[in-house]
């Protein structure tokens, strides 16, 4: 392909000019200017059929803003066999022409082996006619040829044909050739189909080349395996580049080891870039610090949308104020959402402020009660995982903290059960039969209950005691396994996501657990 200069037009890049000029409006015709010697020569020479004065010539009045002479001049070349000009007219037409003639020119210039005019026009032809059969072909010419730009759009048109073969191929010569968008996707494409180690390879090739979303992920794939040394250090890669995930996670390790100073720090840091969790978090690191001014700040500052931070921020009104009304207010925001201590609250300043709990329908008819537990960082990691790995081109996914409580509630059940020495409880990983009699002392981390089949022992004991539908239980139990075994099963959608929650709070209910 020739070795050409651009000039970026309104997004377009054209060949043949070494500077940067706008093209806005509709093409109008401009009276030139007095011609330079170089110039006369080289319409003297465009006149008489030299393809590569007339492409010149148009550059020239490309760069004056002479939309009309550009597309005279390189119409010349290009009919003259000039490759670069109907490069050009592709984009000039893309811009201020039709589709159809757009098509034409990078057709042109495509046959002749040129990558982005390839690219391009299977860009057209995609975005503009729906055709991806004819997309993919000049997608995989330009690619084939050495474009890098075309792999990856290769790799993600074969993510929407299903066709997951040729997404890994195209996405791995887009890597390997420097793309770290394309690492970083693959990355997913191992984690959903449930290999790990490939998912941390390419998490870790794309980190290491500056992708900070790669970095993030792949700390957090470091976190479901307890390896928090690991961990640690990509979050901290990624807060370099100021991804706020980082900076609440750097929050949460140093919280949980007990250095306050450096948790607060890194939630504030969190915070300032709209996290309502980072807030929150600041706003009890601060309660720890016993700095209740900066506890009010950063309640305040979530408690809109948070219903703990509106809960805690309520407290402070009371403790530090005696601002009743203002407590009921922020009681009533977190009630309605469903938290049980803030309905307690409620019920408590409502007398006393004059209002009636007969009149609140958050008391009389309470919504479905809040999660209130803090995650285990390993549940927290791998929601967020799953989280991402289905939003990542686009669909639907749940909130991270919806994925959370599904998991927790189940550990939470479990260990209920256990506590109570119903039988028939498979505890402590995959097993092949029962436990029989109660578990002496505290049952510690997760337990996984699920077993192989169509109902496991946890969920027909759950059934059976609870009087609960056992698909339901069943249902509860197999999305768990998909957000701690991907590649199982598809990841939830958003509607099923809501109906497990529903069978969740069921179920602590049942037990009486919050």
């Amino acid at each position: 392909m020739t070795s050409r200069l651009r000039v970026t037009l309104s997004g377009m890049t054209l060949v043949g000019a070494a500077e940067t000029t706008a093209w806005i409006g509709i093409p109008v015709s401009r009276i030139p200017g007095p011609l330079e010697p170089d110039e006369a020569d080289l319409l003297g020479r465009a006149r008489d059929g030299d393809r590569e004065a007339a492409h010149r010539l148009g550059r020239l009045c490309a760069e004056r803003d002479d939309r009309l002479g550009a597309r005279h001049w390189w119409e010349r070349a290009a009919q003259a066999g000039n490759v670069d000009s109907a490069y050009n007219l592709g984009l000039w037409h893309r811009m201020h022409g039709t589709t159809d003639e757009a098509v034409g020119w990078f057709e042109a210039a495509a046959a002749t082996g040129d990558t982005d005019a390839a690219t391009n026009l299977a860009s057209l032809l995609l975005e503009r006619r729906g055709d991806a059969a004819g997309a993919r072909l000049w997608f995989e010419r330009a690619a084939e040829n050495g474009s890098r730009h075309a792999a990856r759009r290769l790799a993600l048109l074969c993510e929407d044909q299903g066709d997951g073969m040729g997404a890994r191929r195209w996405h791995f010569r887009a890597a390997l050739d420097g793309d770290l968008r394309s690492a970083h996707d693959l990355g997913f494409l191992g984690y959903t189909a449930g290999d790990e180690a490939e998912a941390s390879h390419w998490w870790e090739y794309a980190a290491r080349g500056g992708h900070a979303e790669a970095a993030y992920h792949l700390a957090l794939l470091l976190h479901t395996a307890r390896d928090e040394k690991g961990a640690e250090g990509f979050y901290r890669l990624a807060a370099r580049a100021d991804h706020p995930g980082a900076a609440f996670r750097l929050g949460d390790l140093a919280l949980r080891r007990g250095d306050l100073r450096t948790a607060l720090a890194c939630f504030e840091r969190a915070a300032h870039t709209g996290s309502q969790e980072a807030s929150r978090m600041a706003g009890l690191v601060c309660l720890r610090l016993d700095d209740r001014l900066s506890a009010a700040h950063w309640f305040g500052r979530s408690a809109a949308d948070d219903p703990e931070a509106a809960y805690r921020f309520g407290s402070l009104l009371v403790s530090e104020h005696n601002d009743l009304k203002g407590a009921r207010h922020w009681f009533r925001r977190a009630a309605e959402r469903g938290h049980q201590a803030a309905q307690a609250e409620l019920r408590k300043v409502l007398p006393l402020t004059g209002g009636c709990v007969e009149t609140e329908g958050c008391l009389l008819d309470p919504p479905p009660p809040y999660w209130t537990r803090p995650a285990e960082p390993e549940q927290a990691a791998r929601a967020e995982l799953a989280v991402a790995a289905a939003r990542r081109r686009g669909d639907a996914a749940a909130e991270p903290a919806a994925l959370v409580e599904i998991l927790g509630t189940w550990d939470l059940v479990a260990r209920e059960s256990l506590s109570r020495g119903l039988p028939d409880v498979p505890t402590g990983g995959p097993v092949d039969g029962p436990v029989d009699g109660p578990v002496d002392g505290p049952v510690d981390g997760p337990v996984d209950g699920m077993v192989g089949g169509a109902v496991g022992g946890m969920v027909e004991l759950l059934a059976r005691t609870t009087g609960l539908h056992l698909a339901a239980i069943e249902h509860l139990g197999l999305v768990r396994a998909t957000l701690l075994r991907p590649g199982t099963a598809p990841w939830p959608t958003p509607a099923e996501v809501e109906h497990v929650l529903g069978t969740a709070r069921d179920l602590r209910s049942h037990f009486g657990l919050r």
